[in-house]
């Protein structure tokens, strides 16, 4: 009888607190794509990707996106430090996560709905270890999501301060990331300014 191998057990991580300070201050989870809050969006992504359980971190608007967004089952944190940037939701994220009995976290951005699930599961299914790390690849560069073991995520939260993330981490730890193409499933734009937006519907 041969033993059977556990699968690894990957969360997700939607980092939706951003105020969209370039969209005159519409908070970017509340963006309207097919007729819901984008934030929607993002996590029925990490969902049909695979990821379980899903954690989102809310800042700006939270107590609206809360009344609008649709987000049961998944666990959420008020980030209020969002104004901080990025890095501060990260942390918080991850602090959410410990003890999840996750063997690592894949991490998404909301204000990218040119990922689909599609991106998520490649990702998820490239978990290198609980130590490693895995991101997506568009045309061999860097993007989103990324995957971190649950070994690295207090060097991760560590370093994330400002607006950088974990982008100073991932720098440091080039050469130790499984990189994923993605290009042929997925479109990593931002939604950012006011002419971004086309890309919502």
């Amino acid at each position: 009888m041969t033993a059977t191998t556990t699968p690894p057990r990957v969360a997700g991580l939607l980092l939706a607190a951003g105020g969209g300070r370039r969209l005159g201050g519409r908070p970017k989870a509340l963006l309207e794509h097919h007729g819901r809050p984008l934030v929607e969006h993002a996590v029925r992504v990490l969902r049909e990707g695979g990821c379980d359980p899903v954690q989102v971190v809310l800042g700006a608007a939270a107590d609206t996106v809360l009344e609008r967004a649709e987000l049961g089952g998944c666990g959420v944190t008020v980030n209020p430090g969002w104004a901080e940037g990025m890095g501060s939701s990260l942390r918080a994220g991850l602090a959410a996560l410990a003890g999840s009995g996750a063997d690592a976290v894949l991490v998404l951005l909301v204000d990218q709905p040119g990922i689909g699930a599609e991106a998520v599961a490649r990702v998820r299914r490239a978990h290198p270890s609980r130590g490693g790390i895995a991101a997506a690849a568009y045309g061999g560069e860097r993007g989103h999501p990324v995957l971190f073991g649950a070994e690295l995520w207090a060097r991760v939260a560590a370093g994330a301060v400002g607006d950088r993330g974990a982008r100073g981490f991932l720098r440091a730890h080039r050469d130790a990331i499984t990189l994923v193409e993605c290009s042929d499933v997925a479109e990593a734009y931002d939604i950012d300014t006011e002419a971004d937006l086309e890309h919502l519907r």
